[in-house]
């Protein structure tokens, strides 16, 4: 599945995209691997002045490919997907995001790492761990109360409930809310911005922004820890085994 991320290193910019449009780029553990790689590349490479995440047209990412999660469930901290998102949080580049389409779960949850984010107008964004009867990931419960406060956060969190790039926007998640026709110049020329910045004062104006760091890491060991707890639970049986037979999950009993 390695294949299915494909990585481009141009004019100082990693492009890391995802290539699995058949599946709404639905992430498996091999390709979170290939993501992490990328990441690591980019920051032992002084070259890199930032790194590009894509998707496809209708797709950012929609998620966890769920045969692949429940076959391969990351109960440790050591599974492909906590290094990834490890990697992410930690990276020392700026890390730019074109969005357009779905972003589900971690299409959304890894924009919160980026430095600027750009939303296609189609863009659906969409944090469902609840639904699942699982926790929220990747520093997510920390970093959401902290960009558009508790109850905003909230909300979106406990109800799992799409939204908008607009909505995004106003929320904090997205740097700019761009035609879809007009997304790809946006983002290469703010990529071109970032390669043409001092590398070393761009790298610690990055570290200086992302000062809370400890923090951020110590609140993603509790929501591994209470993920993988979560995923012995009867609730996230009951969830998971409803959403692969296309029915509404039933909690009365619980």
């Amino acid at each position: 599945m390695a294949q299915n991320i494909t990585r481009t290193l141009r004019d100082g910019i990693l492009q890391l995209q995802i290539n699995r449009l058949e599946k709404k780029n639905a992430l498996t553990q091999e390709m979170y691997a290939a993501l992490a790689d990328g990441l690591d590349e980019a920051a032992a490479n002084s070259s890199v002045r930032a790194v590009l995440f894509k998707g496809g047209p209708g797709a950012f990412t929609a998620g966890n490919d769920l045969k692949d999660f429940l076959e391969q469930p990351p109960r440790s901290g050591e599974a492909p997907v906590h290094r990834f998102i490890k990697t992410l949080a930690q990276s020392p580049v700026a890390l730019v995001a074109q969005v357009e389409g779905v972003a589900v779960g971690i299409g959304t949850t890894l924009l919160l790492h980026c430095d600027m984010v750009f939303v296609a107008e189609d863009a659906r964004l969409q944090l469902p761990f609840v639904n699942l009867a699982l926790l929220p990931e990747a520093g997510s419960s920390y970093l959401l109360p902290k960009i558009m406060g508790h109850a905003r956060a909230a909300e979106l969190l406990m109800t799992g409930r799409a939204f908008d790039g607009h909505e995004a926007l106003t929320l904090g998640i997205a740097t700019a809310v761009v035609p879809l026709a007009e997304l790809e110049a946006r983002v290469a020329a703010a990529c071109m911005r970032l390669a043409q910045q001092p590398p070393g004062a761009l790298r610690k104006t990055k570290a200086l922004l992302k000062s809370d760091q400890e923090q951020v890491m110590r609140q993603m060991e509790r929501e591994s820890r209470g993920f993988a707890e979560c995923l012995n639970s009867a609730e996230c049986k009951e969830a998971l085994t409803a959403f692969l037979e296309k029915r509404p999950p039933d909690f009365s009993t619980f």
